[in-house]
């Protein structure tokens, strides 16, 4: 990997106290409920990060979510500790995603549909699964804001944007990032993992969400479900028709019960 990028990576500030220990209780059987509200409060401004992201309208809650302790009562500690580290992301880089033809906003609306409809679809499927699953779809697109940066340094942003709008696809973006700046967005997300010193599951997950197959067989469970949710919510559109319709595919190629997905899209009502 490009020497500049591996240097971007090392100088990311390391994760707060907080959300460190949110890691630690979250991956611990033996903790509980009350020891991840004891912690979150102790903090703030990341208790109001986590209020204001658990009462988005996409999760469809009749009644306003006001303390940690509810919020984790109706999410589970996997969810909140994604909530931590999109929290984290949001202060630690720079947001600016230009190169991608997006605006900041529209970055952070396409991460908390991936979220949504990924709690909203494996709640029904596995539950168990959302330990590795909830942090990795609010943060598998977080490799794009390393690029956008390396792209903006080479003079590349433009080049890179009128390709986007000429070839407008998944596959064909994995490739012109790696055409472009040598890595993925998803070989870069992977390695902020690393750095974070993330489990191993969830870095191989991300890595391997472009072609599960190429996955251990146990990382390929969760690496074809955050395919499908990449599938249907990226920069090229949200829940679109034919993103659902190419979403049913892969499901039927993974061999996934498309009734939970589909329960799931409704509910979302996009």
């Amino acid at each position: 990997m490009d020497s500049n990028i591996i240097k971007k990576i090392k100088s990311l500030p390391p994760l707060d106290d907080t959300v460190v220990m949110i890691q630690r209780i979250s991956t611990d059987k033996n903790s509980s409920m009350r020891d991840l509200v004891k912690v979150v409060e102790r903090d703030p401004m990341l208790t109001a990060n986590i209020l204001k992201s658990a009462n988005s309208p996409l999760y469809g809650f009749s009644k306003e979510i006001k303390n940690i302790s509810h919020a984790i009562s109706l999410f589970g500690m996997a969810t909140i500790r994604g909530f931590a580290l999109s929290s984290a992301i949001k202060e630690n880089i720079k947001i600016n995603l230009a190169p991608y033809d997006i605006d900041n906003h529209k970055f952070l609306d396409i991460s908390t549909v991936q979220s949504v409809l990924m709690f909203k679809w494996y709640s029904r499927v596995d539950r168990s699964m959302l330990d590795i699953l909830q942090p990795a779809s609010f943060m598998m697109e977080v490799g794009k804001l390393i690029i956008s940066h390396e792209l903006d340094e080479q003079g590349k942003a433009n080049e890179f944007k009128s390709e986007i709008r000429k070839n407008g696809s998944l596959s064909n973006l994995t490739k012109l990032e790696i055409e472009m700046v040598g890595f993925s967005n998803e070989m870069i997300t992977a390695k902020i993992f690393e750095q974070w010193n993330l489990e191993s599951e969830l870095i191989e997950s991300i890595e391997f969400s472009n072609t599960p197959y190429l996955a251990s067989e146990y990382i390929q469970n969760f690496a074809k479900a955050l395919h499908v949710v990449k599938n249907s919510a990226n920069i090229f559109g949200v829940l679109k028709d034919e993103q659902k319709e190419s979403s049913f595919e892969l499901l039927k190629e993974y061999g996934l019960n498309p009734a939970p997905y589909e329960k799931a899209l409704e509910q979302l009502d996009i």
